[in-house]
């Protein structure tokens, strides 16, 4: 099942895909929020919906806005050089044990509303990333199991501020939780549309040039060791999202290095989880 959102910010209804095309199942009454994703009744429900209104299900339109494919949720965490090249072209460190940051939710926003280049920006950069998006609470969980609390895939922009995350002192997080800086989608696929997650090609141009073409064959923590090494500090609930670092082909890891200004446009897509593409914005104070 591929599921999404759309129409004007803040009154998104819920649809899905079915062979590409687009249909409104907001009469279902379910919403994408951690209640749908921690509950298979709802699951269920949607699916009967979907089921017995197959024939009449009204659909959207290619002109009608995408939103998120979820309700803003409860925490964005992500894990940073988890493929060995763009550690190699980044000059970080990499270390002994996963690196994690969190993102702000206000970072969370559509797949096709715009990044805004933050006040005082000056090395806005874009790292293509596969996220998942958590089904059932997970704690201390083990490798083996972790794929059980995974609901599905999507894709998303792990948009950095490198000034910010490397030159301002303390965390990433300065540079990883600003306004528009977690684009996710266009959908969600539930984890049995992807056969094989680790072997996605993961790609990003920029003004039309490619800039990113990696796969996920190359991560250095696969998703289940993700889950289990995360879930010894902290709970994931449903609706949560965990993104898994990015391939090389960054901004930074450019010669010469190259940052994102307003105007500029990406395009960037996962295999089997769709593509999307953004303008970059000049900073507004909302």
């Amino acid at each position: 099942m591929k599921i999404f959102r759309f129409g004007p910010k803040g009154q998104e209804k819920s649809g899905i895909i079915i062979d590409d095309k687009k249909f409104d199942v907001s009469g279902s009454g379910i919403i994408y929020d951690e209640d749908f994703f921690g509950n298979i009744e709802k699951q269920e429900t949607l699916e009967k919906y979907i089921e017995q209104n197959a024939n009449n299900l009204p659909i959207v339109d290619d002109s009608v806005r995408i939103g998120a494919p979820l309700t803003r949720p409860g925490k964005i965490v992500c894990v940073g050089l988890n493929f060995d090249d763009h550690v190699k072209e980044t000059g970080l460190e990499q270390q002994p044990e996963p690196i994690m940051f969190i993102k702000a939710n206000q970072s969370f926003s559509g797949p096709e509303d715009g990044i805004m280049q933050p006040n005082g920006a000056t090395k806005l950069d874009w790292e293509t990333e596969l996220c998942f998006i958590i089904g059932k609470k997970a704690n201390n969980v083990t490798e083996e199991e972790a794929m059980d609390h995974v609901y599905g895939f999507a894709l998303m922009n792990d948009v950095t501020e490198r000034a910010f995350q490397t030159e301002r002192g303390g965390t990433w997080d300065k540079g990883k939780g600003c306004d528009t800086f977690a684009p996710v989608g266009p959908f969600i696929a539930t984890k049995e549309e992807i056969k094989d997650v680790d072997n996605l090609r993961i790609w990003l141009k920029l003004n039309g040039e490619l800039m990113q073409d990696g796969t996920t064959q190359d991560f250095i923590y696969r998703i289940p060791k993700l889950i289990s090494y995360l879930s010894q500090f902290m709970s994931f609930l449903p609706g949560d999202i965990i993104s898994t670092g990015s391939p090389a082909g960054s901004g930074m890891g450019k010669t010469p290095q190259i940052w994102l200004k307003p105007g500029d446009v990406i395009e960037y897509g996962i295999e089997g989880l769709g593509s999307t593409t953004q303008k970059i914005l000049p900073f507004e104070r909302n």
